[in-house]
């Protein structure tokens, strides 16, 4: 499944090489996709509000177990089609956003990792 690829940095749309508007494929396309829905709010989505990580619920204002914040973005991730397990890795807290790494594996059993 192919989606529009990400710059890493800024998350933001980029072009290719030929001026148009860039491609992500899988393996990475899964990868980004999780990333993303770790970075989706619970209700977010207005045509399927039931997914997301329930940032305002669980973490913002909150002093949360890590492993439950964990496990929340897992559970995003784990919502992308294809996806059959993740792992979350966090590497810290800058400027109130967190940051970390997604690691997806698909059925065929390739691992991608995304940053978030």
């Amino acid at each position: 499944m192919n989606t529009l690829f990400l710059d890493p940095v800024l998350w933001d749309l980029t072009i290719d090489s030929s001026g148009n508007i860039a491609m992500a494929s899988e393996p990475y396309s899964l990868a980004q996709d999780a990333a993303s829905a770790c970075r989706t709010f619970l209700g977010e989505v207005y045509y399927n509000t039931v997914i997301g990580v329930p940032y305002w619920q669980d973490i913002l204002g909150q002093f949360p177990a890590l492993s439950l914040v964990k496990a929340d973005l897992v559970n995003a991730a784990l919502t992308v089609p294809d996806v059959d397990s993740a792992q979350v890795f966090i590497t810290g807290v800058v400027n109130r956003q967190l940051q970390g790494q997604v690691q997806v594996t698909d059925s065929s059993g390739n691992t991608t990792a995304a940053s978030f």
